[in-house]
């Protein structure tokens, strides 16, 4: 269904060279490794990343246990329990004596957790490079994944020969998923004019670094834990010579020059030694299966294999990209209705889905907080993985962006944790099923540090599997559900069965403790804790009707559920409360609105409900401010209340004040789930499909300043349903719906009020119902299904 995007207006530009890093720079990534391009003309950096770099763990100088007590505690748990039973809250630095594992008082923050690495900085310095580039131009073309460097060098006085005269130079950087390697080339429409020096600047003490046959080989082992890691680089040449001396290769008077570029570490994610074979053999592989290649073979599979993933969708607000670069566009950007205001904002959407697919993909651990792109050995959060929203957050818009195959290695991370998880949950719950806490790692953490206000959340497990029956509500697949969703579901929600507490002022079961993050005391039952085992409990059942069997606990699970406290409390003020108890002060503003779970990224609350109104009240009081990724999360929170103009305001607080040069979040710092976060937030603006009614909401948040005319294809609905949608003036003209599954589509849109048109996509009418201002279209799988106005 999907069009072809073309360049324009889908390529961030600049007309200099970028100085910082976290700002101006370019990422590229094929998901395991991701480079940084700076641009610069007489020295070109691309700093560099291997995703499974990361010290702690086992072999961990600090030691390493997972998170878990270093000693049983037989009474801690039940005694905190106690203490908020009895006064009803618990302050969170005794919680956090009681139930944490000393960590801060180190300064290298928790003991063998460890913190995610900086590769090192390829290096080419350019002898000749003109000191006054002619027409500098930097770029990232996001439909095929290339960055770009241009610019010319009028040399005064040189003759009309074939290597005098002026010159204009191009480099091309990409990461390629299918040959696993990042390649660059340097040309230069003169012949002979290519010349430089390429090496590399460690990021650490003890990489050894090496040059022969053209090849640069970095090798090392990170002095905390052991992990081995290497990278080797092959250097090519077209004319000209090549030379190798004291780790560095140098190239002179070439008419082209193409490198490639593969990293690996002994890490293996596998519990609960998480060490495989030495990288050599795989990387020595790796890097002369791509040298062998043509340039242009290597650059055409690349741009094939990212355009099968980011040509399925596309998005048209309407407006005109103009001739300037990204960054002016950016500073001058206001959130109006202008054509360049609705051109960025179509591009922060195309580049949101871009960094996905660059640092997610299948074979890879998952995205971090910055995605895979890092320039620190002490990053800031040590560029983890946190459980309260951030990595959730990074997976937002695989499933209705249409990029499912990004989410594999987070489907992956959480099967792996379950192991650990285990551990955690027998030796510190004493239960079974498993657990895992606010932060984790690599290395499968999934107990606790002592951090007062950020280290207890077990409920985690149960929002981390909530993505997995999303998948499955995305694709009915089955298979899918039988064999690897259903399994992490069921022993997180046996988790909860064991553990769920009574609470003696109602007996509902709650979560005890239970803390809504970073504000607050610890008490029973707070509402993001309630939320989200209800949601788990209530998708458990859901896949266990589905798949058939498990009749006892189905039982368990429907008596667990009429027990439990749901967290949808309204109180006194008309707000959604935060706590059991009503607590709430309409005067916070905190960045966390936690107990909205049951908005989005649940499905508790309806719009137009009594818990909508409560929710748009609480909404309200916390105002349009915000990291990053809160931002991000406000935009989802009002589109699913129906507000697209409330949504489209905080998309523009996004660009305008949490958005780098170079369209990456900053929380700050840079942190990139708010990039994800605001593509799922367009999204769910453009086309919701949440509600267990099966209902596909068709614009159901499109704001006043995107009505006048424009499109989408290739968005996709629960049900296993893709979608196209032409408007105009606000009201759709034109739906396409492609049914991948053949079950029975329900579309909500006010087009279907008014004479229209369903047909098949060989012309035929197709059968439907309208009921309660909804179509009802049964469907074949794989059929295009076009619903379009006809004129009075």
């Amino acid at each position: 269904m999907s069009r072809t995007h073309t360049a324009a207006g889908q390529t961030l530009r600049y007309d200099r060279p970028a100085t910082d890093w976290e700002r101006e720079a370019l990422p590229v990534g094929n998901g395991a490794l991701g480079a940084v391009v700076f641009g610069g003309v007489a020295r070109e950096r691309l700093q560099l990343n291997e995703k499974s770099l990361w010290t702690g763990g086992p072999g961990s100088k600090e030691g390493y246990d997972h998170g878990n007590w270093p000693a049983p505690r037989p009474d801690a748990l039940a005694e905190v329990r106690r203490i908020i039973d009895e006064n009803g809250a618990m302050d969170p630095e005794d919680v956090a004596g009681r139930l944490g594992n000393p960590a801060y008082a180190s300064t290298d923050g928790i003991p063998g957790f460890g913190n995610y690495q900086n590769f090192g900085e390829l290096v080419l310095d350019v002898p000749d490079a003109p000191a006054s580039p002619v027409g500098y131009r930097r770029g990232l073309d996001l439909t095929q994944a290339l960055a770009t460097v241009s610019y010319g060098d009028a040399r005064e006085g040189e003759g009309e020969g074939p290597t005098g005269g002026e010159a204009r130079f191009s480099r091309e950087y990409f990461a390629s998923h299918p040959a696993q390697v990042v390649a660059g080339r340097l040309a230069a429409d003169r012949p002979g004019r290519i010349s430089f020096t390429l090496g590399f600047t460690a990021a650490r003490d003890g990489a050894l670094v090496t040059a022969e046959g053209g090849r640069l080989v970095i090798r090392g082992a990170l002095a905390d834990n052991g992990l081995v890691y290497e990278g080797q680089v092959q250097v090519l040449h077209d004319g000209g010579t090549r030379t190798d001396g004291d780790g560095r290769i140098t190239v002179t008077g070439a008419d082209s020059a193409t490198f490639v570029l593969s990293a690996g570490t002994d890490y293996a994610d596998s519990y609960p030694d998480y060490r495989g074979a030495d990288p050599h053999a795989r990387v020595t592989a790796i890097v002369d299966s791509a040298a062998a290649q043509p340039y242009e073979a290597l650059r055409a599979a690349h741009v094939a294999d990212h355009r099968a993933l980011f040509d399925r969708a596309r998005l048209d607000l309407g407006g005109r990209m103009p001739d300037v670069p990204t960054d002016r566009l950016l500073g001058s950007y206001t959130g109006g209705d202008s054509s360049a205001d609705r051109a960025l904002e179509a591009l922060y959407f195309g580049y949101g889905r871009y960094l996905l697919i660059a640092s997610s993909r299948p074979g890879s651990l998952p995205a971090n907080l910055q995605g895979v792109w890092n320039n620190s050995n002490t990053p800031p959060w040590c560029g983890d993985y946190h459980t309260n929203i951030n990595i959730q957050m990074n997976y937002w818009p695989a499933e209705p962006t249409n990029l499912a195959e990004t989410a594999e290695p987070y489907q992956r991370f959480i099967e792996q944790l379950r192991q650990p998880g285990r551990r955690t949950a027998e030796s510190m719950f004493g239960t079974s099923g498993w657990v895992v806490h606010q932060n984790t790692n690599s290395f499968g953490f999934t107990g606790v540090h002592d951090w007062p206000t950020s280290f207890w959340m077990p409920e985690a497990n149960g929002w981390l599997v909530q993505q997995l029956y999303e998948h499955y509500l995305f694709h009915h697949d089955e298979d899918f559900l039988r064999t690897r969703a259903y399994p992490a579901m069921k022993e997180a929600a046996r988790f909860w069965l064991a553990n769920l507490h009574t609470d003696p002022r109602d007996a509902t079961l709650v979560v005890s403790p239970s803390y809504s993050p970073e504000q607050g005391a610890f008490t029973a039952g707070a509402s993001i804790s309630q939320q989200i085992v209800s949601d788990l409990l209530t998708n458990t059942l859901e896949a266990a009707e589905v798949l058939g069997g498990d009749d006892e606990f189905r039982t368990e699970l429907k008596a667990a559920l009429d027990a439990v406290d749901p967290g949808l409390r309204i109180g006194s003020w008309g707000q959604l409360q935060e706590w059991k108890d009503d607590f709430d002060d309409p005067a916070d503003t905190h960045r966390h609105a936690s107990h909205l779970f049951a908005l989005h990224p649940g499905r508790q609350i309806e719009r137009g409900s009594a818990g909508a109104q409560a929710a748009r009240v609480s909404l309200t009081a916390r105002g349009d401010g915000g990291t990053g990724w809160s931002k991000a999360w406000k935009i989802n929170f009002w589109a699913r209340l129906g507000d697209g103009d409330h949504a489209a305001k905080m998309l523009a607080e996004q660009l305008r004040s949490s958005t780098l040069p170079n369209l990456w979040d900053t929380h700050p710092p840079f942190q990139i789930d708010g990039n994800f976060g605001a593509t799922a937030g367009i999204a769910e603006m453009l086309l919701q499909s949440h509600s267990r009614s099966g209902v596909v909401d068709v614009l159901p948040a499109l704001p006043g300043r995107w009505a006048g005319e424009g499109s989408y294809d290739g968005l996709r609905a629960r049900g296993d349903f893709t979608v196209g949608v032409a408007w105009r003036q606000g009201a759709a003209t034109e739906i396409r719906i492609v049914s991948g599954s053949g079950v029975t589509a329900r579309l909500r849109s006010p087009l279907v009020a008014g004479p229209f048109r369903v047909e098949r996509s060989d012309g035929r009418p197709a059968d439907h119902t309208v009921r309660d201002g909804v179509l009802v279209l049964p469907t074949d799988a794989g059929e295009e299904y076009r619903i379009t106005a006809q004129a009075a």
